[in-house]
C-alpha cells in the first residue's frame, strides 16, 4: 500500500463524510464537549448582543435630548463592557477546552493506530513503507489536532453567528436581508464546487509528503550502503525531486485555497455593500433609522465575517478529511494473523523442551503467489532434540521459522506445537513458548541492560547479567563505557556484529524458553567469538528442543539430526556422518566448506 493506493476492500469515502470516523475518538469526552459547547454558546450570544447595545446606544442615547442622553450612554456603553467581560470569559474557557481536547483525540488516535500497525503481520510490512506510516501518525495527526482542536469549535461557532445574525438581521429588516439571502445562495455554489477541488488537492498533497517521508526514512536507514556505493548526491537528488514534487502539489493546493478565499469574500461582501446602499437610502427617506441601520450593518458584518470564516475553515476540514481518510485506511486493515477467540492452553512445560510436528505443509509468500516456499513438508522433532537445517539460498530455511513463529500460516497443511496446533493457540502463547536468535540482529536504543531484558521484561538485574554470561557476552559488556547502562546507539551502531549478536542470543536465553530457534545464529562471530558462544549454545539447548539454521556446516555437525531442503523439500535427513556418506546435497556442501577450509 504507497500513499496513493486505498486498502482492499476499503474504498475511500467522499468529502467531509470522512470525518464521522473520528466519532469513536471523540465519544470519551462528551462531557468536555459539552462544557466546551457551552462556552460557545455564550460567546455567540454575547457576541450577537453587541449590535443591539450599538443599537440602543445610537437611537436611545444620542438620539435623546439633556440629561437622559448621558444617562443612556453612561448605561450602554456599562452595559457593552459587560458584554465585553462576558464574551472573553467564555472565549477563554471554549479555546482552552478545545485545545484540550485536540491534543487529548489527537494522542488517543496516534496510540490506537500505533498499537493497530504494530500487530499486523510481516505481510503488511512487505507492501507498506515504515516511512508512510510515520508520516500518518506525525503530519496526518497534526491536521486532525488542528481541526478538533480549532476548526471545529470555530465553524460552529461561526454557524451559530451566521445563523443569529441573519435571524436579527430578519427582526432588524425583512425586505434588506431577503435580498442579501438570495445573494448568498448564488455565492455559495462556487464556494462549494471550489471546495472539492481543495479537498481532492489536500489529499493529493498529503500522499506526496508521505513518499518523501518514506524515501527518506529508507534511506537513512541504509546510510553505510549509500556512502559506500557513493550515492549520497544521486539519493539527494532523489529526495528533492520528491520533495519537490510534494511542493508543486501543496502550491496547487494552497492557490485553489486562497482563490476559494477571494471568491467568498469578494461575492459575500459585495453582495453586502450592495444591500447597505440600499439601506442608506431608507435612513434617508425615514423609512429606517440610524440605530436599526448601525445594527443591521454589523450584524451583516457578523454574518460575512461568520461566512468567510467558514470558507477558511472548511479548507482546513477538507485537509483533515484526506488525512482522516488516510489513518482510516491505515486502521481498516486487519492482519490474516489473528489470535482464536477461544485459544486453547499449552500443556504443562516438560522438563525436555517442547515436541514439534510439521504436516504436509505447503507455503508460498503472498506476494509470490507462484513461487512455492514450502511444498508437503513433513517433520516430527522430539522434546530436548537439537535439529539443524541446512540447503542452500532460498531452499526454504527462514519461511519454516517464519511459520512456526506465526507470521504467516501455510496455505496447507497443519504445524502443532506439545500435541496442540498453532492456529489454536493464542499469538502471545504461542510465541512466548519460542526463542529466537535472527540472522539480522536488531539492538535497541537502549542501554545494554534493558536491550537483554527485552527477551523478558520482568528479569531482575542479575538474571539478564547471567543470560549475558551464558551467551560469552558479559566480557564485553563489562568493558563498555558505563558497563551495562551504556547506550548502545541506534541499531546497536556502537557494537560489532557479534557483539550485536552475542546480545541477541543473551535475549534469547533470558526468555529461556521450551523452543530455541536459531537462525545463523553464530554468522557474525569470529572464530573465538563463535567457539565461546557455540560453548554457551550447546548448554542452552540442554532441555530444550532446538532448530538450527546454518551455512557454515561446522556449526551443525554436533546436532542430533540434520535436515537437507532443496527448493522447499525435504531432500535428506540423517546424521552428518550419514549425509556425507550419501553423497548428496549436504555431501556436495561438506566439501565445498570443510575442503575449501582445508
Amino acid at each position: 500500500m504507497t500513499g496513493s493506493e486505498t486498502t482492499e476492500g476499503h474504498p475511500r469515502k467522499g468529502g467531509l463524510a470522512t470525518l464521522r470516523g473520528l466519532v469513536p475518538f471523540l465519544a470519551p469526552y462528551k462531557r468536555q464537549f459539552a462544557l466546551a459547547g457551552v462556552a460557545l454558546l455564550v460567546a455567540a450570544g454575547a457576541t450577537l448582543a453587541i449590535p443591539y447595545a450599538f443599537r440602543q446606544m445610537i437611537d436611545l442615547g444620542f438620539g435623546a435630548a439633556g440629561s437622559r442622553s448621558v444617562e443612556h450612554v453612561d448605561r450602554y456603553f456599562l452595559a457593552l463592557f459587560g458584554v465585553a467581560v462576558v464574551l472573553a470569559v467564555a472565549t477563554a474557557a471554549r479555546h482552552y477546552l478545545v485545545s484540550w481536547l485536540g491534543e487529548r483525540v489527537t494522542a488517543d488516535i496516534r496510540n490506537a493506530v500505533y498499537r493497530h500497525v504494530v500487530t499486523q503481520s510481516p505481510q503488511f510490512f512487505e507492501i507498506t513503507r515504515s516511512g508512510e506510516v510515520l508520516s500518518r501518525l506525525t503530519t496526518d495527526t497534526t491536521l486532525i489536532q488542528a481541526v478538533v482542536g480549532t476548526s471545529i469549535s470555530m465553524a460552529i461557532r461561526n454557524v451559530l453567528l451566521f445563523a443569529g445574525g441573519l435571524a436579527l438581521m430578519f427582526v432588524t429588516s425583512v425586505k434588506l436581508t431577503s435580498i442579501i439571502v438570495v445573494l448568498l445562495v448564488v455565492v455559495i455554489l462556487p464556494i462549494v464546487a471550489f471546495g472539492r477541488r481543495v479537498r481532492k488537492l489536500s489529499r493529493d498533497s498529503q500522499d506526496r509528503i508521505a513518499d518523501a517521508s518514506a524515501m527518506a526514512g529508507e534511506i537513512l536507514n541504509a546510510m553505510p550502503t549509500v556512502q559506500a556505493y557513493t550515492h549520497e548526491a544521486i539519493e539527494a537528488d532523489r529526495f528533492g525531486t520528491s520533495v519537490e514534487r510534494a511542493f508543486a502539489t501543496a502550491v496547487k493546493r494552497v492557490r485553489a485555497r486562497s482563490l476559494l478565499t477571494v471568491v467568498a469574500i469578494v461575492l459575500v461582501f459585495g453582495s453586502i455593500v450592495f444591500v447597505l446602499w440600499m439601506g442608506a437610502h431608507a435612513v434617508i427617506a425615514g423609512t429606517m433609522t440610524g440605530g436599526e441601520l448601525g445594527q443591521f450593518i454589523l450584524y451583516a458584518v457578523l454574518v460575512a465575517g461568520a461566512v468567510g470564516a467558514l470558507a477558511e475553515t472548511m479548507g482546513e476540514a477538507q485537509r483533515a478529511a484526506g488525512a482522516t481518510e488516510r489513518l482510516l485506511e491505515l486502521m481498516a486493515v486487519r492482519s490474516p494473523i489473528q489470535s482464536p477467540e477461544n485459544p486453547l492452553p499449552l500443556p504443562p512445560r516438560a522438563s525436555g523442551g517442547a515436541a514439534l510436528v510439521l504436516e504436509d505443509v505447503s507455503f508460498h509468500y503472498p506476494s509470490r503467489p507462484q513461487a512455492p516456499s514450502l511444498v508437503h513438508l513433513s517433520l516430527v522433532v522430539q522434546p530436548g532434540e537439537t535439529v539443524a537445517v541446512v540447503g542452500p539460498s532460498g531452499a526454504g530455511k527462514t519461511t519454516l521459522f517464519q511459520l512456526l513463529l506465526r507470521f504467516y500460516d501455510p496455505q496447507e497443511g497443519r504445524i502443532s506445537l506439545d500435541g496442540v496446533e498453532i492456529r489454536s493457540l493464542a499469538l502471545h502463547g504461542l510465541r512466548g513458548a519460542i526463542g529466537v536468535v535472527p540472522q539480522d540482529t536488531v539492538i535497541f536504543a537502549a542501554d545494554a541492560m534493558e536491550n537483554i531484558r527485552y527477551g523478558r521484561v520482568d528479569a531482575t538485574d542479575d538474571e539478564v547479567i547471567a543470560a549475558a554470561r551464558m551467551a560469552a557476552a558479559h566480557e564485553f559488556i563489562e568493558k563498555l563505557p558505563q558497563g551495562y547502562r551504556s547506550f548502545l546507539g541506534e541499531r546497536g551502531v556502537r557494537l560489532s556484529g557479534g557483539q550485536r549478536q552475542r546480545i541477541a542470543i543473551a535475549r534469547a536465553l533470558l526468555k529461556n524458553p521450551p523452543l530455541l530457534l536459531l537462525d545463523e545464529a553464530t554468522s557474525s562471530l569470529d572464530a573465538e567469538s563463535e567457539r565461546l558462544v557455540q560453548g554457551a549454545l550447546e548448554a542452552a539447548m540442554a532441555g530444550r528442543t532446538t532448530l538450527v539454521i546454518a551455512h557454515r556446516l561446522a556449526t551443525v555437525k554436533k546436532a542430533d539430526r540434520i535436515l537437507v531442503l532443496d527448493e522447499g523439500r525435504l531432500v535428506e535427513t540423517g546424521t552428518h556422518a550419514s549425509l556425507v556418506a550419501m553423497g548428496g546435497i549436504y555431501a556436495n556442501l561438506a566439501a565445498l566448506q570443510f575442503h575449501g577450509a582445508g
